[in-house]
């Protein structure tokens, strides 16, 4: 839902060389926890991400959060980083990794 959210939100260019590793997903009396790591290639992409002062990760995470609400029937707490790895998509260890 991440992922999808990052098609939806970002230009052409972005969502084909971004992918997403859930690093914890816990689930609590009342919450549900999920940390999540959007890989990208480049730090301008990771620019791209963020947006001006967080403003696009911010919107990123709250559109996920709401679906992943509606999918699980309880509260989430989204937790999203960006993280640059260059060439990941040449690499066969971090394909493998990420579940390609």
């Amino acid at each position: 839902m991440i992922r999808e959210k990052i098609f939806l939100l970002y230009g052409e260019e972005i969502p084909y060389h971004a992918t997403v590793l859930v690093q914890e997903f816990k689930e609590k009396a009342s919450l549900t926890k999920i940390s999540a790591e959007i890989i990208v290639q480049r730090e301008t992409q990771k620019g791209i991400i963020l947006g001006g002062g967080g403003s696009m990760i911010k919107k990123l995470g709250t559109d996920a959060r709401k679906d992943i609400e509606a999918f699980l029937g309880r509260k989430v707490f989204l937790e999203l980083f960006v993280k640059v790895r260059p060439k990941w998509r040449d690499n066969e260890f971090q394909l493998k990794e990420y579940g390609y």
